[in-house]
């Protein structure tokens, strides 16, 4: 399976009175960790504009096990589960520190024909090269 992840620092921006990240803050930490596993096969957005598809997140599933806390770093993880009719990435937050996970999530994002905005029933064969898979 590929995966990737990043570090990072909660900002003070992010966080509320409580010096605690606000939740859905933790949706632009998940989309980090995406573009880092994305970047592992070239296949980031604008590869994907450039490939003709659109891949809009069509469902995603949090769950918040632990709070993040100002200035707290963070681990933010992503592997790709499944590729061949849609991107399934599961996702993983960890404290740097401690190693304690933090939060646990899941995307499903959908392959979409740029040119007339039609949902496609399965991946596109550009995925299948950029993973160097064989063709399904």
């Amino acid at each position: 399976m590929r995966s990737a992840s990043v570090e990072l620092q909660v900002p003070f921006h992010d966080v509320d009175a409580m010096e605690v990240a606000w939740h859905g803050h933790y949706l632009k930490y998940l989309e980090l960790a995406r573009c880092a596993l994305l970047d592992t096969f070239d296949y980031n957005y604008p590869q994907m504009k450039a490939s003709g598809y659109a891949w809009p997140v069509v469902e995603l599933k949090v769950r918040y096990l632990r709070p993040a806390a100002f200035g707290q770093r963070l681990r933010a993880t992503a592997t790709l589960a499944e590729w061949e009719n849609r991107l399934k990435i599961d996702y993983e937050l960890h404290d740097v520190a401690t190693g304690e996970r933090l939060t646990s999530a899941t995307t499903i994002q959908v392959a979409v024909d740029v040119r007339t905005r039609e949902m496609c029933f399965a991946s596109p064969d550009v995925l299948f090269h950029k993973l160097g898979l064989p063709l399904p």
